[in-house]
């Protein structure tokens, strides 16, 4: 029920999910107007079902107060449906801060993961990286850090099917002198895990494809997300308008408009769907508020993946695996303690 054309796009998106992968949905929201939404579909042999929520969580609702209080909401019901084992994941394109708030109310966090990360993949040179947090957690500790770098290299093998995903530590330069006291405290515990840890990078190596996953707290993620979207935008449509100028572009156009066709689609942010919510004891899907019916359609696709893949279960390991990021942990439990 959220997102700005709910539930018009979320129920076209689902429909289409469900006919082209053979996914079966469940429905969340209020069940008359998903009933009339789904008149409009030919959904004949689909295995669609709606489950009531009378309740629904707008985008100027308090995250956590709303997630606590309307437990009838389509967010919060969709993950309760996750949690009792009636769906294999969750996906919505509402409100992002209850989605996630709702993730770790209802499922909770995987053992030994202090904060959920909200991850999203971006296209390079190479072929895709994985970008956390891009906007889950904007002040975070080197523990924090440590634990996304090892979440989304777990995500990026078994989801993504990377062999051996080389990991990065998002910083202004590459010398290990260069960051902030976050970022140098991050990289020395990063030395010390088992993942494929690369050091740092910069902001172009993302699209570059120098690393799989880039890892940074989510206030510098999330502007850099914004970023790539606003120059995706922007790149279009001043091409459109320089190729619009003269006949020669024009009739130039016409030749290497196949290669428009595919790059567009490439930077298409609806190609990739929504953004895993990596860290809680389930599999969220936290999509664009903007979706498009593909948008929805290949969340929901990339959610079924998700859930199939196993990465909950392999992150668990991973963190236990790791004693420094451990030790870590318990030392700030101390001071906290003290």
């Amino acid at each position: 029920m959220g997102g700005d054309n709910a539930p018009t796009v979320e129920v076209a998106g689902a429909v289409a999910a469900c006919r082209e992968f053979g996914i079966p949905v469940t429905l969340v929201g209020d069940q008359s107007r998903l009933e009339q939404e789904l008149t409009a579909h030919n959904c004949q042999g689909l295995d669609i079902d709606i489950f009531h929520a009378s309740e629904v969580i707008g985008m100027h609702d308090s995250a956590s107060d709303a997630v606590r209080k309307k437990k009838n909401s389509s967010v919060r019901l969709a993950f309760d449906l996750v949690k009792d084992g009636k769906a294999c994941a969750a996906v919505s394109a509402g409100n992002s801060g209850a989605t996630m708030a709702a993730g770790m109310f209802v499922l909770k966090r995987i053992s030994g993961i202090e904060r959920p990360a909200i991850a999203q993949v971006f296209p390079t040179q190479k072929g895709q990286t994985l970008v956390l947090d891009v906007g889950g957690n904007v002040d975070c500790k080197p523990l924090h850090l440590a634990q996304f770098a090892i979440m989304g290299e777990v995500y990026a093998r078994y989801a993504m099917g990377i062999a051996n995903p080389s990991v990065g530590l998002l910083s202004n330069g590459e010398e290990d002198s260069k960051g902030n006291e976050l970022t140098r405290e991050t990289n020395a515990i990063l030395r010390n895990t088992s993942i494929n840890y690369a050091g740092y990078v910069e902001g172009r190596d993302i699209f570059r494809g120098t690393v799989e996953v880039v890892v940074c707290d989510g206030f510098v993620g999330n502007v850099v997300l914004k970023s790539a979207e606003g120059l995706a935008e922007a790149a279009g449509h001043m091409l459109k308008q320089e190729i619009l100028k003269s006949w020669v572009s024009k009739l130039g156009y016409l030749f290497v408009r196949g290669a428009f066709g595919r790059f567009k689609k490439i930077v298409d942010y609806a190609e990739y769907g929504g953004a895993p919510l990596l860290g809680i004891n389930g599999v969220g899907m936290i999509c664009h508020g903007g979706s498009n019916v593909k948008a929805i359609k290949n969340a929901v696709r990339f959610a079924h993946e998700y859930a199939r893949s196993g990465v909950t279960e392999h992150v668990a390991e991973k963190i236990s695996e790791n004693r420094a990021v451990s030790i870590q942990r318990d030392n700030l439990k101390s001071q906290a303690a003290a």
